[in-house]
């Protein structure tokens, strides 16, 4: 159970992401898994099959739309279809707040265990304060039977804040190796129109004041009044009201198909993961990290939450967040001398196998004995 739109990407359209890999995955291990995504927007609906090699899973698509009840009446009477016809040994509700609420729900409904998957701190995300539904996804999130979640200082939060004391997994994210791999720098640059011999600093991913990506922008220029070859090239969906930088040598790139985002990674000198020490920061596990580590670009992230455990052997490879001085500082050196954090980049197979042990062990822990996840 999941959103179909999440990190700015459409799970079926796109083919994209942590809740896409992780089902062909289960799949990969003989696992039979069926998918049912929620789209938040107008979408073709029905039954759609993404299919890897001799891998396949199909995914169901309802769409909200503006009424809430009568969607979510069709919701369940799909997947009371899917349930009569599939049998489910168990759930795996994802994405957001509100899939796992709708978790609980449909577990009790069909008598199945569940299990929430928390890729982020949802109760940071604005629709979830929004809403004020807070109160029973923390409950949903108690009364699960597992959950998977990103990042370690996610999984103490899950314990020590939420309360729960089931089984908890990290599942981290990986990235896809057939895109993301050390190219030629040169090559990279000409196919992005971006200057050659220059010295290019930038980041791709979400550009909003939440990110801290302004922290970047103060530092670049700090930097380019005293360095003349010094670019900034950016790319990714803009946050409302952010202003970007009035300077000749900053390239906004937009929006990038995902195929295009290691293009851009290893067309740079030094990429920037930008980050605030907040609720978001705190317990968020950010992809592009690996996906940066997997392409052997230096780097420089904000150190918060994940980063400042993962980082900790890589002092040049980390600023303080919302520190504009530090960044800049952080810059210089990666810029002078060049340095790699000692970092393996997990793969989606691994990350796949460690969250079927988990539901394998949910599964026994309701005395239905070893059972395929479904």
């Amino acid at each position: 159970m999941s959103k179909r739109q999440y990190s700015g990407k459409d799970l079926i359209d796109d083919r994209f992401g942590r809740l896409r890999e992780l089902a062909l995955g289960l799949a990969a291990q003989g696992h039979e898994v069926v998918g049912v995504c929620l789209s938040y927007r107008p979408r073709s609906e029905g039954l759609r099959v993404d299919r890897e090699g001799q891998l396949a899973v199909g995914w169901h698509s309802l769409n909200l739309g503006r009424c809430l009840l009568p969607a979510l009446y069709r919701y369940l009477r799909l997947l009371d279809g899917l349930a009569s016809e599939f049998r489910p040994d168990l759930i795996w509700a994802c994405s957001d707040a509100f899939h796992a609420v709708l978790g609980r729900l449909v577990g009790r409904r069909l008598s199945l265990p569940y299990v929430v998957d928390l890729y982020d701190n949802f109760e940071s995300f604005r629709a979830t304060r929004v809403s004020g539904i807070t109160p029973v996804f923390r409950r949903a999130v108690r009364g699960a039977d597992g959950v998977s979640c990103s990042s370690e200082p996610l999984a103490r939060r899950v314990v020590h804040t939420l309360g729960f004391d089931g089984p908890v997994e990290v599942v981290q994210n990986a990235v896809r190796s057939d895109l993301f791999h050390p190219r030629d720098r040169d090559t990279c640059r000409g196919e992005l129109g971006l200057p050659q011999g220059a010295r290019i600093v930038g980041t791709a991913g979400a550009l909003n004041r939440r990110r801290g990506v302004e922290t970047l922008f103060r530092a670049f220029e700090q930097l380019a009044a005293q360095d003349d070859e010094l670019y900034l090239a950016v790319a990714g969906p803009k946050g409302r009201g952010l202003r970007m930088p009035a300077h000749p040598r900053v390239r906004d790139l937009g929006v990038l198909p995902l195929a295009a985002v290691p293009r851009l990674l290893n067309a740079l000198d030094v990429a920037v993961i930008c980050n605030r020490d907040s609720a978001f920061g705190r317990y968020c596990f950010p992809q592009k990290l690996y996906e940066i580590v997997a392409c052997d670009v230096p780097l420089v992230a904000a150190r918060v939450g994940v980063m400042k455990e993962l980082l900790a052997g890589c002092e040049r490879c980390s600023y303080e967040p919302q520190n504009v001085g530090s960044l800049a500082e952080a810059l210089r050196a990666q810029l002078a001398h060049p340095s790699l954090p000692s970092l393996s980049v997990p793969s989606w197979t691994d990350l796949s196998v460690t969250l079927g042990s988990l539901l394998q062990r949910v599964c026994r822990n309701e005395g239905l004995g070893a059972c395929g996840v479904r």
